[in-house]
């Protein structure tokens, strides 16, 4: 039967399974929402404030739910806003379809209301993309674009489309079968064979687990092997929660910000096994001087990231499934007693619980939130402080900007991840930067009743940069305090939301206990002072194991 190019994209949509879409209209993409208008039984979607904040929404509905984020836009300054939130995505391969609308195709090329070149401008930033200006290929370019997004090494797919090609006409059958599917690499025996050798030899091995292994769903299998041969492991931020935090074997996150024991144990290690993780520069310090003593197996399904960073590893790249349980069945059984002691032995005690610090107020958070409760981060110093503190059990419990280092992340994220877990319970935990990015898409939440609760750490600055000033640049605060006559408690109240404010840990146990489990949505800001600071941290360009430890 024929239908328009619209209730194509609606069709393909549906065969993928697509339930949710993050969108907001404009001119270009008219009749688009014209034919999502008689399918809103259907689909779900979600208008936010402003495009950049629903791509970021479509990101944590991705990594939470593990399904494909999908979103629409419009042409011009729609589409160009949808850059940040897709380059956000594509640092931390995050599988995300964004169909943008653009002008007809008699206009393209000269300089016409609203246009713009978004597939030249994303090209650096996605996975693949289209400009569709025939409407024969708009069901193939569509499916594609879906099965390419969350194939192999997942990431955003953008999809351009003439206003013209919505209205066209075209011969749609219904079909449920892949038209990409990304071959799965396998590696050699020989080269599995090396890997369990050099496990095997190993004194004191760390295993450094990324996100790749969240991403591929093996988080048991690597927790087995790590089980069986006992190597002590530590994580990057988009590792976090594929070994539970309190597991024995959990040393935490390591690089920049990471605990000591978890650093030293890499700079001290005589073998590194990286599974799904890119050693990024905020991990590895000065490359040359990482994890100096040890050779390095990196297992990853991306063999542009191998020896990226790093020098002489041993690769394994493919299927993550198949190289870990062809690992489980060769290595040995053991045992490392006196490894595991060494590690304890580099662990710092605990400080004063009473006192109003970033550590206590995220510990006592924590207590009152259930194991699988999703918590999302802004970026700067409440994210390395949730990092190193917050007790991950599950790897898509954590929705973070990690590659990008996006301000203004969290909230947009905490919509997608509620939206796509309406049963679970999610914390935003920001920063009073960060929220000044996003803080309008509480209109947002308000509209659709979300029961986000938010813990704001207030240090009244841009607290990570501040610190760097204070370190790094001679204490010259350049633009950095924030200090502005805003009555917090009014301002959330207007959107209807419950407010509280914690000066101390009494009057933060309160709010909790009064809120935690709450259906609504809450908001708690913490006033910390103005100094805190996210210790331990690496000074840029120096090894991971030369942590300072105040400054």
């Amino acid at each position: 039967m024929k239908i328009s190019g619209s209730r194509i994209i609606l069709e393909c949509l549906k065969e993928k399974g697509v339930d949710t879409i993050f969108g907001y209209p404009g001119g270009a993409v008219i009749p688009l929402y014209d034919a999502l208008y008689d399918e809103l039984d259907y689909f779900n979607h979600i208008r936010t404030c402003h495009e950049q904040h629903m791509v970021h929404a479509a990101d944590a509905y991705a990594r939470s739910t593990g399904k494909t984020g999908v979103v629409i836009a419009t042409s011009g300054p729609g589409a160009t806003n949808t850059i940040t939130g897709i380059a956000t995505a594509y640092m931390d391969s995050v599988p995300m379809v964004v169909i943008t609308g653009q002008v007809p195709n008699m206009l393209i090329g000269k300089d016409s209301f609203q246009e713009v070149d978004i597939t030249g401008m994303t090209l650096s930033i996605t996975k693949h993309n289209y400009l569709c200006r025939d409407i024969k290929n708009l069901a193939h370019t569509i499916r594609e674009a879906m099965d390419v997004a969350a194939s192999g090494r997942p990431g955003p797919v953008l999809v351009d489309v003439p206003k013209d090609v919505f209205l066209a006409e075209y011969e749609y059958e219904r079909t449920e079968e892949p038209v990409y599917v990304e071959e799965k690499v396998y590696v050699e025996k020989a080269s599995l064979e090396r890997a369990a050798e050099l496990i095997n030899k190993s004194k004191k091995p760390v295993l450094y687990a990324g996100g790749g292994v969240r991403i591929s769903k093996n988080d048991a299998l690597m927790i087995e092997l790590i089980e069986k041969v006992e190597i002590p492991t530590v994580n990057s931020f988009m590792g976090f929660g594929t070994i539970p935090r309190d597991h024995r074997l959990s040393l935490g996150l390591v690089g920049m910000h990471g605990q000591i024991h978890a650093n030293l144990a890499v700079t001290n290690c005589d073998l590194l096994i990286a599974v799904g993780a890119r050693f990024s520069d905020r991990v590895i310090g000065k490359p040359d001087q990482f994890a100096p003593n040890a050779k390095i197996i990196h297992i990853d399904i991306d063999s542009t990231e191998i020896d990226k960073n790093t020098q002489d590893c041993v690769p394994l790249i493919g299927d993550m499934k198949y190289i870990l349980e062809n690992l489980l069945e060769m290595v040995d059984e053991a045992k490392r007693p006196e490894w595991l002691e060494e590690l304890e032995g580099m662990k710092r005690e605990e400080p004063d619980k009473t006192l109003f610090t970033p550590k206590n107020i995220l510990e006592k958070t924590n207590e009152y939130y259930s194991d699988n409760t999703i918590v999302t981060t802004d970026v700067g110093q409440h994210q390395m402080w949730t990092g190193q503190y917050w007790k991950f059990k599950k790897s898509n419990e954590f929705c973070t900007s990690g590659g990008l280092g996006t301000m203004g992340y969290g909230l947009g994220a905490a919509i997608g991840a509620q939206v796509g877990n309406p049963d679970k319970e999610v914390l935003l935990i920001t920063g009073d930067a960060s929220f000044r990015m996003n803080h309008n898409e509480l209109i947002t939440v308000n509209r659709y009743r979300l029961p986000i609760k938010m813990i704001e750490l207030n240090n009244h600055s841009l607290g990570m940069v501040r610190q760097w000033q204070r370190m790094f640049s001679d204490a010259r605060y350049s633009e950095t305090d924030t200090f502005d006559d805003v009555d917090g408690k009014m301002f959330l109240e207007s959107y209807g939301i419950k407010y509280y404010l914690a000066e101390t840990m009494e009057e933060l146990e309160f709010a909790l206990k009064e809120s935690a489990h709450l259906r609504t949505t809450v908001f708690i800001e913490c006033l910390i002072d103005h100094d805190e600071s996210v210790f331990p941290i690496v000074p840029p360009g120096r090894p991971i194991n030369e942590l300072l430890l105040n400054g």
